[in-house]
């Protein structure tokens, strides 16, 4: 094991510090040591004070992931098993265990590891060059785990195919981790069947974060007329019509994911009441408001608008348009369910976003639901990486406006008095 140890400057440290588990680059005042990038290293404040240990990587902005506070602490086998352990005595505790993320990087202290668990079925994220060199052995320890509650895996599939690698000085990948398998899986949430391409499908093959705000709409569409955009492999649309939706559409721009959304339904004895069709989300809501159509419930399920931060004001117009558009086709006392997955949109500026359409539109909302991604995507304090989804439900209703708002321009000129959320007015 490496013994080099890097020295922070002196005042940096400040995430660390507070509990998150990097160090960027420009917070390092040395390293001192040989090392070889992937290799575990000493953490010291600027004083010299152990801060703990973890895996080092120069070709990456986060120069170090940290793995323990504890600088005395062996990093072995029995150190991984007991992450792995504690990671799925976690999930037992707080969800459905059948499909679920059992290995969320950071929040459960394996920094830049992903597993998710489909049926009999795992699919591996390997983010960070440090973990990359444990991958195999996580594996074999998750399995044996699971093992002693009765689970067999069938099957383990790598979905390293993911750019983030190339700033850690990998190459995309996927592939079998061990003996191949068929890789459609077929699970069951919330009641809704689902088949699942490992091998091809978005990201692992299916969003398992939003499981429970699936189910948190089911109540709302019962008898309704419901739209699903962005729907993906047709999840909310399906918890829709399993509710007892009297017609669902759904609407993605990937012929791909509408041919398996219409399989997903079919699977379901859903497809008289759950179409879906393939168009861009952006050009088809206009389109429906010209035509005058309203529905029960509209669901926004948008994939990141933003990735970085300089990204962030062209995301905002993204999210404002998309629900200012849907909130036009909601029935007066209907329902619009919105949510964002980009960490980077965060829950102030995703809620004054959504305020501002509502202004727009002269809509006033009554807020039903606030909602995050399920607990086995847990947000780790001071990880501000790990709190992404923001997922919203409001009661949609018309706002009147009054003979003061009309003289002081309120909903056409935005002026500054008029600035605060419209959620709730």
């Amino acid at each position: 094991m490496s013994l080099a140890v890097v020295t922070l400057k002196k005042g940096e440290g400040r995430l660390l510090k507070s509990g998150g588990m990097w160090i960027f680059d420009n917070e390092v005042a040395s390293i001192m040591g040989s090392f070889v990038n992937g290799d575990i290293v000493l953490v010291h404040d600027f004083d010299g004070y152990p801060l703990g240990r973890g895996f080092i990587n120069t070709n990456s902005r986060i120069v170090v992931r940290l793995l323990s506070r504890d600088e005395n602490t062996v990093i072995d086998e029995e150190f991984f098993e007991k992450r792995v352990r504690d990671a799925w005595e976690y999930r037992k505790k707080v969800t459905d265990t059948s499909s679920c993320r059992v290995i969320f990087g950071e929040a459960d202290f394996l920094p830049g590891f992903i597993v998710d668990k489909f049926s009999d079925v795992l699919v591996v994220q390997s983010l960070a060059l440090g973990i990359d060199r444990y991958k195999e052995m996580l594996v074999e320890l998750l399995k044996k785990v699971l093992a002693e509650d009765g689970i067999r895996i069938c099957g383990v599939y790598e979905r390293s195919d993911v750019k983030v690698r190339k700033q850690e000085g990998m190459e995309p990948y996927k592939g079998f981790i061990g003996e191949e398998f068929p890789t459609l899986v077929e699970i069951v949430e919330n009641g809704v069947k689902y088949q699942v391409d490992v091998k091809d499908g978005q990201k692992t093959g299916f969003f398992l974060d939003q499981k429970y705000n699936r189910l948190a709409i089911q109540k709302l569409c019962r008898n309704a007329r419901v739209l699903d955009c962005f729907t993906h492999t047709g999840s909310f649309a399906l918890n829709a019509g399993y509710a007892g939706a009297k017609e669902v559409t759904g609407v993605d721009a990937s012929q791909l994911a509408v041919d398996q959304a219409t399989a997903n339904a079919a699977l379901n004895g859903l497809s008289d009441s759950v179409k879906f069709i393939c168009e861009d989300v952006f050009d088809l809501l206009p389109k429906l408001e010209e035509k005058g159509e309203k529905y029960d419930v509209v669901i926004l399920d948008p994939p990141a608008f933003t990735k970085s931060r300089s990204s962030v004001k062209n995301a905002v117009k993204g999210y404002r348009e998309i629900n200012l558009r849907a909130m036009k086709l909601v029935k007066d006392g209907g329902f619009l369910a919105t949510c964002s997955c980009s960490h980077f949109m965060d829950y102030q500026l995703f809620t004054q976003t959504i305020g501002q359409a509502a202004r727009n539109v002269h809509k006033r909302l009554r807020q039903v639901e606030y909602r995050t991604q399920a607990p086995d995507h847990p947000i780790l304090w001071s990880a501000d990486e790990s709190y992404y989804l923001k997922f919203y439900i409001f009661s949609s209703l018309q706002r009147q406006i009054g003979k003061d708002e009309m003289i002081a321009g309120c909903f056409v000129n935005h002026n500054s008095e008029c600035t605060e959320s419209g959620i709730g007015k």
